[in-house]
């Protein structure tokens, strides 16, 4: 993959300039990382070998699961890796697969979010028909419908970017490649692919954001009609959906629907939807659920039982 211009390669800001904080951060975010991989695969194989499974709610957990460990890796171990070392560099060909992975899997992340607030929905709301509208076919085709609407949104952003010329300076005041520091540093008017770049991220994301905040606002309302037991049950799970959310899109909303510039408090942000939000993710669907707590009782002490037999 070949630059437009004269730049081969960018320089990274990152996080500090401070040894004690990049070392801090290093360890830190070491024990983020590896806490969100164990967490998200913990759940993938308990979700995979039970019944649960076989559940919409579940099933699309699973796929929550998957692409937080597919959207973190794409930004993590680099940022990992730069702050054990003062010169921190990304080639070009690399910044555009970080630029276009980013995207790619957190789209499908905010995709799969409104899928499982529309799980809920259905089962709080329509309960009669749930079974006939959330069958295995139907939840197919909404993941699948997740992975299109991605790729409506990143392939365009990624072919957009890859023809901007970068003459110099290479310098990026941020820990990865994103499209608004891109935009930045490019030696062209980027003003057209600013406002696209706005209404591609920055509305899809607020947008996605008033949908759920309306569907659980609904549900909420429909509870008052459902026994003590039914909404003690139905608020633990919306409650568990809800936080994600927050965590997820408030940090993003402002990182994206603005105007195309850069702030210093950009990578403060934007720690919260590459690290923090995936790494509470598996705490937050497992403290707060009873039937995901007992079927990884049940994976994991076969396991044990059957080593020590």
């Amino acid at each position: 993959m070949e630059a437009k211009g004269n730049v081969t390669q960018f320089i990274l800001f990152g996080l500090s300039y401070d040894q004690n904080i990049q070392i801090f951060c290093f360890i830190l975010f070491l024990f983020c990382y590896i806490s969100l991989i164990l967490g998200n695969l913990i759940i993938l194989i308990s979700i995979h070998f039970t019944h649960l499974f076989h559940q919409p709610m579940y099933y699309f957990l699973s796929h929550l699961s998957s692409m937080d460990i597919y959207y973190t890796s794409s930004v993590t171990p680099k940022l990992i890796a730069d702050l054990l070392t003062e010169r921190k560099t990304i080639s070009y060909g690399f910044c555009m697969f970080q630029l276009f992975s980013m995207h790619f899997f957190g789209c499908i992340e905010v995709f799969i979010l409104t899928a499982m607030a529309f799980d809920r929905y259905i089962a709080i709301c329509k309960p009669l028909y749930y079974v006939v509208i959330m069958s295995r076919k139907k939840c197919n085709l909404l993941v699948l419908a997740a992975w299109a609407g991605e790729a409506v949104h990143s392939l365009p952003q990624l072919s957009m970017t890859l023809k901007l010329p970068f003459c110099g300076p290479n310098e990026i005041d941020h820990y990865f490649c994103d499209i608004f520091p891109l935009l930045k540093i490019a030696c062209t008017d980027t003003y057209n692919i600013g406002v696209l770049a706005v209404l591609s991220s920055g509305l899809i994301a607020s947008g996605i954001f008033v949908i759920l905040f309306v569907s659980y606002a609904i549900i909420l309302w429909t509870l008052r009609t459902h026994s003590a037991e039914g909404r003690r049950k139905a608020l633990s799970t919306c409650g568990s959906h809800f936080t994600v959310v927050i965590l997820f899109f408030v940090p993003a909303i402002f990182s994206y629907l603005r105007p195309p510039t850069t702030y210093p408090e950009d990578k403060v942000f934007a720690l919260f939807y590459t690290i923090i939000a995936p790494m509470f993710n598996p705490l937050i669907y497992t403290l707060r659920n009873t039937e995901m707590k007992n079927a990884m009782r049940k994976v994991w002490c076969q396991k044990i039982r059957g080593k020590e037999i």
